[in-house]
């Protein structure tokens, strides 16, 4: 009801006589049935409003969404973010975090879903990156680690493998691999090569497990049973390894 003060107002020769006192009727919140507009149809729910809405804006989305890059792009990245890091002895924590990163990025891009039955992975390889300690050496004065190049060659076909360092030790070893999959051997390596000239009988507990997680004819991921990730280059596709 709408109230014209909120105070009585005192009494006064003005006010007009008893008779010409009336009610008030009182203002009703809403219109009456005479007023209020017509229908033109019925309301919609409240569900296909919002169906509604979500349809007028679930093209969003799409424009947000994080354009895909394609390998060449990831695999720009990965060479850039190596290139500094002496082949991984110089990686801090959060290189190797982000090496990780790039190189997941990359194998959820990997077209070659079978590595040991493709011509792709036979050859020498390059070690540009890896996080195994025992690889790097890094509890080694720097002048005592390998400094050359280091190598890895497999051969499918006669399931073979030769790891290979060059300056200053030359050491090689070779082995025999067992596939478990089409993705992923068990290494167990038979001979070893100190200075590239005296052959040792590998002991037989030189054994290890070895997943290719992408392969293309440039770049090869691998990841060992302990955690270690290893990133090679092709260098030559013709290399045999010695049966």
């Amino acid at each position: 009801m709408a109230l014209a003060s909120s105070h009585l107002a005192p009494p006064s020769a003005s006010l007009p006589a008893p008779r010409s006192l009336h009610l008030v009727r009182p203002q009703l919140p809403f219109p009456s049935s005479s007023s209020r507009p017509r229908k033109t149809g019925a309301a919609a729910p409240p569900e296909a409003a919002s169906l509604r809405w979500r349809a007028g804006v679930s093209f969003f989305p799409s424009f947000l969404k994080k354009k895909a890059r394609s390998p060449e792009e990831i695999k720009e990245e990965l060479l850039e973010a190596i290139a500094p890091l002496d082949r991984g002895a110089d990686a801090t924590p959060d290189d190797q975090e982000r090496i990780d990163q790039i190189a997941r990025e990359l194998e959820a891009v990997n077209t070659v879903k079978e590595p040991f039955k493709s011509d792709l992975i036979n050859g020498k390889w390059e070690l540009i990156y890896t996080t195994s300690r025992s690889i790097l050496q890094v509890q080694r004065p720097k002048f005592l680690r390998p400094n050359g190049e280091i190598y890895q060659a497999i051969n499918a076909d006669t399931l073979r493998a030769q790891n290979m360092e060059t300056w200053p030790y030359f050491n090689q070893v070779t082995a025999n691999l067992v596939p478990l999959n089409a993705r992923r051997v068990n290494v167990q390596f038979d001979t070893f090569k100190i200075f590239g000239l005296i052959p040792i009988k590998a002991p037989g507990r030189g054994r290890g497990e070895l997943e290719i997680t992408y392969l293309d004819e440039e770049i090869r991921i691998s990841r060992g049973d302990k955690g270690n990730l290893f990133i090679l280059k092709m260098v030559d596709p013709s290399y045999r390894v010695p049966v």
